[in-house]
């Protein structure tokens, strides 16, 4: 696949898609960092609520995607 000619919805780069796990962390903490800069009132605090709320999102989508996994694996082929 040439570049130049790259549409990003049609086209989609699938060699980053075995790797979602690896860029999940520094998205959930750019979310984090994000969300806890406009909404925090205390800064004393920032860091450690942000870390908090990265390992939420982490858990989460992990703990969806192994839900999906098996829902895929076990439920769907039955039906």
């Amino acid at each position: 696949m040439i570049l130049t000619g790259w549409i990003p919805f049609l086209e989609p780069m699938n060699w980053l898609q075995g790797l979602w796990y690896v860029l999940l962390v520094p998205l959930a903490f750019g979310i984090a960092a994000s969300y806890k800069a406009m909404r925090i009132v205390d800064m004393r605090n920032y860091w450690r609520q942000v870390g908090m709320m990265t390992g939420q999102i982490v858990v989460v989508i992990a703990a969806l995607a192994v839900g999906l996994i098996l829902f895929v694996t076990f439920v769907l082929p039955r039906t």
